[in-house]
C-alpha cells in the first residue's frame, strides 16, 4: 500500500523504502517535444535556455516523416521533433495539443523486461521492443502509453557508443550559446481531467511500481479563486518523480482546468530542471529573454527568514536579490529549495518550467503554493481565462 503523507516531506530513504523493484530506472534518458516548427523551437531554446546541438534526424539522414533535433545540456536531453507531412500522427498531434511534450523516455538496463513487465500489468503499448543499430552499436527501445496521449520510453543504450540514437547524426553548428547552469530534470508534473488523479495514481502504483509518498488536497493548494489536488509519484530509488494534478472546484477556474482546456487532453504541465546556483541561472535565463512569473508581495519576502528558520535551516542567499529575481523559497525538515516558474513557452498557456535548487530540501514547495497559484491567476485574469 502506498504511503499517504501529508504536509510532511522525509527523506528519501524513507520516503522509498517500500517501492518496488520491478522497474528499475537509471533515470530520464530525454523528453520528446512534437511541435510544429523543430529547427526554430531548437533555435529558441539554444538561446534561450542554452541548450547546446547534440544530434540530428531528417531527410539529410534518410528519415523521411519528421525532423528531430536533439539538443543537450549537462544531463539534461531534449529532442524537438517536427512532422514533414500533413498526414503525419506528428502533425495531428500538434494540431490538437500545439507543442508540447509527447515522450518521457526513461533509461533503463533492459529495455525488452521494462516493456514485458508493464505491460502485463495493463500498460498500453506504444511500441514494441525494437533493436535499432549503427555502426556505432545498439539501442533497444520500447513505449508505453501513460494518461493522455504522452508515452513513456524505455531506453537501454548499454551496448551504443553514438551520439544519440542510430538514424541520427552529430549536429554540429556554429551557433552555441553558453549553458545557464541546467543540471537535470527534477520532476515532471502532468495534469489530467477531473476526478482522474487516484486513477492514474493507482496505474502508476500497479504498472510501473512507484509510490506516492506525497500528496496535496484542496484545502492546502487552494486561494480565493481557485483549487487543485496532487499526488507526487516516484521510483523506487527516487530517481524519477511524477507529481499528478487534478482540478478542483472553485469560484473560478483553476490553472488545470485552463491547461485541459488549451492542450485539449491531459498531458506534461511542467519541467523540473535543477541548478547548482539559481540566483545566476535566472539572471541568465532573464537576460536572454526567458520570461517569468510575478514575483510575490514584500510581505513574502519578509517572512522567509522566519519560515525557513522555523525548520531551523537559515537561508544563505541574499533575500534582497532573491525577491529582485521573483525566486521563491521553502523549507522542510531535510533544508530549504528555491524555486521559480516561467511563463509558458509557447502560445497555448500550456507548458513551462520550474527551475529549481535543493538546499537538501526533499519537497516541492508545499509553503509556496498559495504565492505561485496566485502569480498564476495574475496572468490568467490577463489572458481571460480565470
Amino acid at each position: 500500500m502506498a504511503k499517504e503523507v501529508k504536509n510532511v516531506e522525509y527523506g528519501l530513504e524513507k520516503i522509498f523504502e517500500g517501492a518496488q523493484d520491478f522497474l528499475p530506472l537509471l533515470g530520464t534518458d530525454y523528453v520528446e517535444f512534437y511541435v510544429g516548427n523543430a529547427k526554430q523551437s531548437a533555435h529558441f531554446y539554444k538561446t534561450a535556455f542554452g541548450f547546446q546541438s547534440e544530434a540530428y534526424a531528417g531527410l539529410e539522414t534518410g528519415v523521411k516523416d519528421r525532423a528531430s533535433y536533439v539538443l543537450r545540456q549537462d544531463k539534461i536531453r531534449l529532442v524537438l521533433t517536427t512532422a514533414l507531412k500533413s498526414d503525419s500522427p506528428i502533425g495531428e498531434h500538434v494540431k490538437k495539443h500545439g507543442d508540447g511534450v509527447k515522450v518521457v523516455a526513461l533509461w533503463v538496463e533492459d529495455a525488452r523486461s521494462a516493456y514485458e513487465e508493464t505491460t502485463k500489468r495493463g500498460a498500453k503499448s506504444f511500441m514494441e521492443p525494437t533493436v535499432e543499430k549503427d555502426e556505432h552499436g545498439e539501442v533497444v527501445r520500447a513505449g508505453i502509453y501513460t494518461y493522455g496521449e504522452t508515452v513513456h520510453m524505455f531506453v537501454e543504450r548499454k551496448n551504443y557508443k553514438g551520439t544519440f540514437l542510430p538514424g541520427y547524426e552529430k549536429w554540429e553548428s556554429d551557433y552555441n550559446p553558453a549553458p545557464t547552469g541546467l543540471k537535470f530534470i527534477d520532476h515532471m508534473v502532468g495534469n489530467v481531467g477531473w476526478n482522474e488523479m487516484n486513477t492514474w495514481v493507482k496505474w502508476y502504483e500497479d504498472v510501473m511500481g512507484f509510490e506516492n509518498f506525497l500528496s496535496f488536497d484542496d484545502k492546502q493548494i487552494h486561494t480565493e479563486y481557485s483549487a487543485l489536488m496532487s499526488k507526487v509519484m516516484a521510483n523506487g530509488n527516487g530517481r524519477v518523480k511524477f507529481p499528478i494534478n487534478e482540478p478542483a472546484e472553485g469560484k473560478k477556474k483553476s490553472q488545470i482546468e485552463e491547461y485541459l482546456d488549451f492542450y485539449e487532453g491531459p498531458g506534461v504541465q511542467h519541467i523540473a530542471v535543477a541548478t547548482d546556483d539559481i540566483i545566476k541561472t535566472v539572471s541568465d535565463l532573464r537576460s536572454r529573454g526567458v520570461e517569468f512569473l510575478s514575483t510575490p508581495p514584500d510581505e513574502y519576502y519578509k517572512a522567509i527568514p522566519d519560515r525557513v528558520g522555523a525548520f531551523d535551516h537559515e537561508v544563505k542567499e541574499d533575500i534582497r536579490k532573491i525577491q529582485e529575481l521573483g525566486i521563491m523559497v521553502d523549507a522542510d525538515e531535510e533544508g530549504y529549495l528555491l524555486q521559480i516558474f516561467t511563463k509558458p513557452v509557447e502560445d497555448r498557456p500550456t507548458l513551462f518550467f520550474e527551475i529549481i535548487q535543493r538546499m537538501g530540501a526533499r519537497g516541492f514547495g508545499a509553503g509556496n503554493f498559495k504565492a505561485l497559484f496566485e502569480s498564476i491567476e495574475r496572468e490568467q485574469a490577463k489572458r481571460g481565462t480565470l
